[in-house]
């Protein structure tokens, strides 16, 4: 590879890798905007519908990509079970921390049965084009990576014409501004809900098929996705489609480049030291709103059923919820600055960062920011 191709040619990875990240985010992305809950199981259920994408193929002999017209309606069918089965009743609590602990241990659950299914060894999805380079002006460029963004792009625009045109939609979309004023307007929250996650996880289908082309994975490979997708999700803003998207784009791009001129060890350092800069500067992300960080500050502590047994006039409620959100965010911004200085000030001490615990400090601080 010529100097003259190297900086277009890691450009190019960090495209198509970061693809896989940003079709994650959006997932995320509409679960988080009607429920308010961080699901911690995506990454585990992407990789459980790779799981399905590989059986598919050495089983049945179906293409992968062929594999999304069954892939799709299961994974919207298991997203509706899993909303009625565990989250309908933690959905209506005013403490979010309860749906964080259910999500956890639904990963975990996760992660063991495809263990005892699947076996610890990563499998591979390997199709006659698995091996398809396409090299234009001296560039390499994989064909599985090329049709993962084609389909995460598909993907994104079905979503967002259905929040846009659908009524289903839009009251998925209303609901996520107002969740109280929807209900006081006759639309069931559950309902709701449970098309949002629906889609959450019908999303979760199409990046497990389009990752399961791309990587080697195995049972626990899910949380670095979930992580990477938080960070997506981040960097692009909460309540833009296309901004989780492009999100998962840039960190895939400045993960290309930081592999390559700085080194492989320290991309998930550099991934969660990104996510720590842009919650402190930019909480809104970068084609975020602050009108969404406002709404999600705001109306935390609202909710249809705490509507009904409040006495307090809702107006009263915002203001002081309001106040209460701007003190906090004062001095948690000094608290995450904080532990970002603590976190790079031991970068310097660690050569071998794969096998120091700098990682997992990282991704403690990454938590706790996160809960």
């Amino acid at each position: 590879m010529g100097q003259a191709t190297i900086i277009p040619q890691l450009l190019i990875n960090g495209i198509l890798f970061g693809t896989m990240y940003g079709i994650a985010a959006i997932g995320l992305s509409v679960i988080f905007g009607n429920m308010r809950i961080i699901f911690l199981a995506h990454g585990s259920v992407i990789i459980f519908f790779a799981y399905i994408c590989y059986w598919l193929l050495h089983l049945l002999g179906i293409d992968p990509y062929l594999s999304l017209t069954i892939v799709i309606p299961l994974s919207l069918l298991v997203g509706a079970a899993l909303y009625y089965g565990v989250f309908k009743e933690a959905a209506t609590l005013e403490n979010k921390n309860v749906s964080l602990l259910i999500a956890v241990g639904i990963m975990y659950l996760l992660e063991n049965i495809m263990l005892v299914l699947w076996g610890p060894n990563p499998k591979t999805v390997v199709t006659a084009y698995t091996s398809w380079v396409f090299r234009p002006m001296g560039l390499n460029i994989s064909f599985t990576p090329l049709i993962a963004l084609l389909f995460a792009t598909l993907a994104t625009m079905a979503v967002f014409l259905f929040l846009k045109r659908a009524r289903a939609g839009i009251a998925v979309r209303a609901t996520s501004e107002d969740a109280v004023a929807t209900t006081l307007m006759g639309i069931n929250p559950n309902w709701v809900n449970a098309v949002a996650f629906a889609i959450g996880i019908g999303l979760a289908g199409v990046a497990g098929v389009s990752i399961g082309t791309v990587y080697s994975f195995d049972p626990v490979f899910g949380l670095t996705f979930c992580l990477k997708g938080l960070i997506a999700l981040a960097l692009g803003g909460i309540g833009n489609i296309f901004g989780a998207l492009f999100g998962g784009i840039i960190l895939g791009v400045i993960e290309s480049f930081a592999s390559f001129y700085i080194g492989s060890g320290w991309t998930d350092a550099i991934s969660f030291g990104v996510f720590l800069l842009v919650l402190i500067f930019m909480p809104q992300g970068l084609f975020g709103s602050k009108g969404a960080i406002e709404t999600a500050q705001v109306g935390e502590g609202l909710s249809p059923t705490s509507l009904l047994k409040s006495s307090v006039p809702v107006g009263a409620t915002r203001e002081h919820r309001s106040i209460y959100a701007k003190y906090m965010n004062k001095y948690m911004n000094i608290i995450i600055i904080a532990l970002l200085i603590i976190a790079f000030a031991t970068l310097p001490f660690y050569i071998n960062v794969d096998t120091s615990y700098l990682g997992y400090y990282l991704f403690m601080v990454f938590i706790f920011i996160i809960v």
